[in-house]
């Protein structure tokens, strides 16, 4: 382990929800095709989709 995994914290709700967050921010700046805009939809969807699963698995063991 390095020092610097050492010192930031391993919170996987925060990084899939900054995840979705990035996918969102690179969306924007594809050109506006036909085929752009129905792939961006579904990789949105799915880009959000792994922070709900994610919690949704997480709490199912409290």
């Amino acid at each position: 382990m390095t020092q610097n995994s050492i010192n930031k914290p391993y919170d996987l709700e925060e990084r899939t929800f900054q995840f979705a967050k990035e996918v969102r921010l690179f969306i924007k700046t594809l050109e506006k095709t036909i085929a752009n805009i129905e792939d961006s939809k579904q990789v949105v969807r799915s880009s959000g989709s792994i922070g709900s699963n994610y919690i949704e698995a997480n709490e199912s063991f409290s």
